[in-house]
């Protein structure tokens, strides 16, 4: 009773507070103000420029976050991602203040508490009164710090050896690879015999040992074990399954694809890169796989061979000064003349994005977390790319909304590649519309009620 009056209270007074995109940077997400914590049953509605806000600071798509960020969602916890330039932001007199190592992850409390060490981060975030995720007793607790020392010790020479020279830039050596191989077999007989009997790994609810071990085999499963090489593990891959199938682990971590064919090292191929927002002057030296387990260090960016559009003709509509102006201004109706008198039809073009399962969304919440995981695969097209997606409605009657201002005429082959785009619907407007200007006027603004909704959640990518 406690939360739900001071979520009133709270509600009350900023209500009528046309504050809008509270959190401001190039490098990051920009979280919905309003964010409904179900769980705890305390709603945060249009929260001023002044609150602060856990985050976590790291490269775009970490798993090592990943774990957090679940947790987070079990706990019915808001915690932001900030993603930061690795080798700029991180090397800072102010970031070292905080974090002498210079490494990512790191948390940054409401409070002003400060973590690193993604570990350490999981347990804090996952340990809070009330929660599952601990188990129900000491021993269920022991158990619990059990796995996520096996998922941290096991899996990192194994993870080195074979998947690291795949995806990302890491020596490959044929002998080791296979003795990581013959590794992996023996860890994974000893996991299947223990989850014959079990749904999941300690008591009969998700704990932070599922979350944990689920998320340090994430790339083991979408990488390399195809179905004949794991087809002696069918306890494991049924409880794997099952994990990344629960709600909070999909608002992370969006439709998870398994392995059909085992991914091999190729010399000529060029590896998968960590995308982190580039500095305009250096790119930086690329060096460990992404979230190396061994030492939670950041993984800097290959050179890419040259963007498709940034080939296309100089538009005079710029993308980054429209960012800045949309942030620093009142949408209605400063912001959105500012869009319509600068707009360059051919350079550009915008899209009604909808999401396609609108009648299986649940709670606000889990919605905008969908939303963020989407956003969050997006980070390699924050050049050409900016948009607003908004939950309306209410918990168990909400759809996901929004519109895309893209680069081209065209959606680029990075959009249509990142996983969650099947789940969309993009149609491509009529920017001379009244109406469709209208709308979109709305959907940027935030609106109180779009479509006769209530504006529950969002975020807007820039």
């Amino acid at each position: 009773m406690i939360q739900l009056f001071i979520s009133f209270i709270e509600y009350q007074i900023v209500r009528h507070t046309h504050v809008k995109n509270p959190i401001v940077s190039p490098n990051s997400f920009n979280y919905c103000p309003q964010r409904k914590n179900t769980k705890l049953i305390y709603i945060r509605h249009f929260i001023p420029q002044s609150h602060e806000r856990d985050k976590i600071l790291s490269y775009a798509d970490n798993p090592r976050v990943h774990k957090c960020l679940i947790a987070a969602n079990y706990n019915g916890l808001v915690v932001e991602e900030k993603i930061i330039r690795v080798g700029v932001d991180n090397k800072t007199d102010a970031f070292l203040a905080k974090f002498p190592l210079g490494k990512v992850p790191v948390f940054e409390g409401e409070d002003g508490f400060t973590l690193y060490e993604s570990g350490a981060i999981a347990h804090y975030i996952a340990n809070r009164e009330g929660s599952n995720l601990f188990g129900k007793n000491r021993k269920e607790a022991a158990l619990v710090q059990q796995y996520v020392a096996f998922a941290d010790n096991e899996f990192t020479s194994i993870a080195i050896q074979w998947i690291y020279p795949i995806i990302v830039n890491y020596e490959f050596n044929a002998a080791a690879t296979e003795r990581a191989k013959i590794s992996f077999k023996r860890i994974l007989g000893a996991l299947n015999t223990q989850l014959a009997t079990r749904t999941f790994l300690v008591g009969d609810r998700v704990t932070l040992a599922d979350i944990a071990l689920t998320t340090t085999l994430l790339d083991f499963y979408t990488t390399v074990l195809e179905p004949a090489f794991i087809a002696d593990f069918k306890h494991v891959t049924r409880w794997f399954t099952t994990c990344v199938n629960q709600p909070h682990f999909k608002a992370v971590l969006g439709p998870v694809e398994l392995c059909k064919k085992m991914a091999v090292y190729d010399a000529n191929a060029k590896p998968k890169a960590v995308e982190t927002p580039k500095p305009k002057a250096e790119a930086p030296k690329a060096k460990a796989p992404s979230a190396s387990p061994a030492a939670d260090e950041e993984a800097a960016p290959a050179p890419k061979a040259k963007n498709p559009l940034d080939l296309l003709p100089k538009s005079s509509f710029v993308l980054d000064d429209w960012k800045r102006f949309y942030s620093n201004n009142d949408t209605k109706p400063t912001a959105m003349d500012y869009f319509w008198k600068n707009f360059d039809p051919t350079g550009y073009t915008i899209w009604k994005v909808d999401y396609k399962y609108n009648d299986e969304l649940t709670y606000v919440f889990m919605s905008s977390n969908l939303i963020g995981g989407f956003f969050q695969r997006l980070e390699h097209s924050r050049k050409y790319l900016f948009g607003s997606l908004l939950v309306l409605g209410e918990d168990n009657k909400n759809e996901i909304t929004g519109y895309f201002v893209l680069r081209g005429d065209k959606i680029s082959d990075e959009i249509e590649d990142t996983a969650d785009f099947p789940s969309f619907n993009f149609k491509k407007v009529d920017h001379t519309n009244p109406k469709v200007r209208e709308h979109i006027a709305s959907i940027f603004a935030w609106d109180e009620k779009i479509d006769g909704k209530v504006c529950a959640d969002g975020k807007t990518f820039k």
